[in-house]
């Protein structure tokens, strides 16, 4: 299987035009008794670690929360979101490189972090891109 990545990492002055344009909104998330909204275009991965999730950012900030990764995935857009590891959720916006011919399958976002596909989520993952690449090339 080869991919090849027709669209680069959104530019960071194009990202709030391609967010609007994609119609990502705010993800609450639970935050010290209370709810914190946070942009979901500026969340470049979600890495699961039972029931809590860590939530890495386009600015290097990260936050844990107390949910898991898989409720958190029911409220991201499957379209911008996928899923390429049991714990690893990522934004296709940071999507940089993707590896799928070294052992193990890695992909590499636009922070410089390498995130493991996993065999089983292989085929769904790159149709995810696919279909994402085409979503981005109809946006032009």
């Amino acid at each position: 299987m080869r991919i090849h990545l027709t669209t680069l990492p959104v530019a960071r002055n194009e990202l709030e035009a391609v967010a609007h344009q994609l119609h990502l909104a705010d993800l609450d998330l639970p935050f010290w008794g209370y709810r914190k909204a946070m942009p979901m275009h500026r969340i470049v991965r979600l890495e699961g670690d039972g029931n809590y999730t860590h939530v890495f950012f386009d600015d290097g900030s990260s936050l844990i929360v107390s949910l898991t990764l898989k409720r958190i995935e029911s409220r991201l857009p499957t379209n911008v979101f996928a899923r390429s590891h049991k714990k690893n959720l990522i934004n296709l916006l940071y999507l940089r490189e993707v590896s799928p011919n070294r052992q193990p399958f890695t992909v590499v976002l636009a922070n410089g972090d390498f995130v493991g596909v996993s065999r089983r989520k292989a085929t769904q993952f790159y149709r995810q891109i696919e279909s994402f690449q085409q979503q981005m090339r109809s946006l032009e």
